[in-house]
């Protein structure tokens, strides 16, 4: 945060209008930040990682979090619990367009719907965006150009000046 401090600091940011976006594990950063920062007027997540435990058992990669974690959820469930944006679910603040691709299987589409429905139980204005026929990236032309769109209207919709 400290870069984001610097660059907020200077002549040709506007502290009052900053937004964080990230994409795969950028999403869990985003999703991180949604439960331990409200500086951000505005949060965009792309298949990111909302639960780590329930991650654990949906996706192929566990090189990561075995090594990260120090082990399986069952084995440390302090570390898991300590590192998933879930467990800081009552400090959402932050309006957060979540986006997925429901053929992801490096970070399931039910972290993303678990990250929307966490944002709607707070009351933190959400919107959902799936796309049935991607995977973990938005790779189809028509698929990313509507992607980009709907990235800008949010961003547009939370950041312009009146």
């Amino acid at each position: 945060m400290k870069t984001v401090d610097y660059v907020a600091s200077q002549p040709y940011a506007d502290p009052d209008r900053l937004a964080a976006a990230g994409a795969s594990y950028g999403g869990y950063m985003v999703d991180w930040i949604a439960g331990h920062s409200t500086r951000f007027k505005t949060l965009v997540t792309h298949a990111g990682v909302f639960d780590l435990r329930s991650m654990f058992g949906e996706t192929e990669e566990l090189w990561f979090p075995l090594w990260e974690f120090r082990g399986a959820p069952w084995v440390e469930p302090e570390m898991y619990a300590r590192w998933s944006p879930s467990f800081y679910v009552k400090d959402f603040q932050t309006p957060t367009l979540v986006t997925h691709g429901e053929l992801d299987y490096r970070v399931p589409v039910g972290q993303g719907l678990q990250m929307y429905t966490a944002l709607r139980l707070q009351n933190v204005p959400a919107k959902l965006v799936l796309f049935p026929d991607e995977g973990h990236w938005i790779s189809k032309p028509q698929n990313a150009v509507f992607w980009y769109r709907t990235v800008i209207e949010w961003l547009d919709s939370w950041l312009k000046k009146p």
